[in-house]
């Protein structure tokens, strides 16, 4: 199997070249994205490996299907990304990693948490400069505070786990309850109007996306904190940023954002942003955004590499994988 690797990191190929080549699998990679301009890099090659920001619609499909592509292999849980009915219809199969660390997210969503409510970042700075003033760097307990978990697969559960070991209430929402689970189930209206703090852990799909907007900001509870982990579309940038200067939103924590793709992942320092959006949002003095990071651990990495390449593997061999998005 020949193998072309777009959107490489320097993580990626480190963690996935011993991986790759004791399958035996030829790789080539690239550090571009996949796009409609550089599907040619894909021309002899029987499998593409993406990532989140991989804009795989159906131009680049109608062109990777020509050069005899038959195996999309997402290194990443969310496949919105991806025109996979239409890559089936080609006749091209689409792979995912639908578990790699669970506990990254969760972990990674409490931290920020904790760092914007603490203001960890802001201290830092300061001492560094030998400030050691605590003025502005007032808290809240999280013990006792109730939080709205949206979403309780894998990293919705660990999420919750963690809060609880805080003291923290918790109530949640989900479309598939997990039956037995002994979670607090609550309609998503209650999750809202109730949530001192809510965090986002499901998937992006057409009824989930902005789920988050100006129509539910208006039925939150004053001073909430919003955190997303997830996948950025969930909420309405422009509805949030109106919701935290109209004070009714007390804080934002965010590792996604729904613009990402012209900006994550690479240095953008010295550049001037033309989003608007995201540039105000960072510049709010309660709002803390980290660059869709929350997946990288090195457990995470590792399974990510292996599961990936089981998929191909098993694609190869019987034409099947346990992780096919059909």
């Amino acid at each position: 199997m020949r193998l072309a690797f777009f959107d490489t990191k320097p993580y990626d190929r480190e963690v996935f070249e011993p991986v790759l080549k004791d399958a035996g699998i030829e790789t080539v990679y690239y550090d571009t994205r996949i796009c409609e301009d550089d599907c040619i890099l894909a021309k002899d090659c029987d499998a593409v490996c993406v990532f989140v920001n991989d804009d795989v619609n159906r131009k680049v499909i109608d062109t990777i299907a020509e050069y005899g592509v038959k195996v999309i292999a997402l290194r990443c849980a969310g496949f919105n990304n991806v025109d996979y009915k239409y890559a089936n219809a080609k006749g091209i199969k689409v792979v995912r990693v639908p578990a790699y660390s669970p506990y990254a997210v969760a972990e990674h969503a409490m931290a920020l948490l904790q760092t914007l409510n603490r203001k960890i970042h802001k201290a830092y700075i300061r001492t560094r400069d030998f400030n050691f003033s605590l003025n502005g760097l007032t808290g809240f307990d999280l013990h006792g505070k109730t939080v709205g978990v949206i979403g309780t697969g894998k990293i919705g559960r660990v999420f919750i786990d963690i809060c609880k070991g805080f003291g923290m209430k918790v109530i949640a929402y989900d479309k598939f309850p997990a039956e037995g689970s002994g979670i607090d189930y609550r309609p998503l209206e209650e999750i809202y109007k109730e949530a001192d703090i809510i965090s986002f852990h499901c998937p992006l799909t057409d009824e989930t996306l902005h789920m988050f907007n100006r129509g539910t900001i208006n039925r939150v509870k004053e001073g909430v904190v919003i955190i997303n982990t997830s996948r950025g579309a969930l909420i309405d940038a422009e509805a949030l940023l109106l919701g935290i200067r109209e004070r009714k939103i007390g804080g934002a924590c965010l590792d996604v954002y729904e613009e990402e793709a012209g900006y994550f992942y690479e240095d953008q320092s010295g550049k001037i942003i033309d989003d608007d959006t995201l540039s105000r949002l960072i510049s709010m003095p309660n709002v803390i955004v980290t660059s869709h990071q929350a997946f990288l651990t090195r457990e995470a990495l590792a399974n990510i590499a292996s599961t990936t390449v089981k998929n191909l593997i098993d694609i190869d061999s019987k034409g099947i994988s346990e992780n096919e998005v059909k």
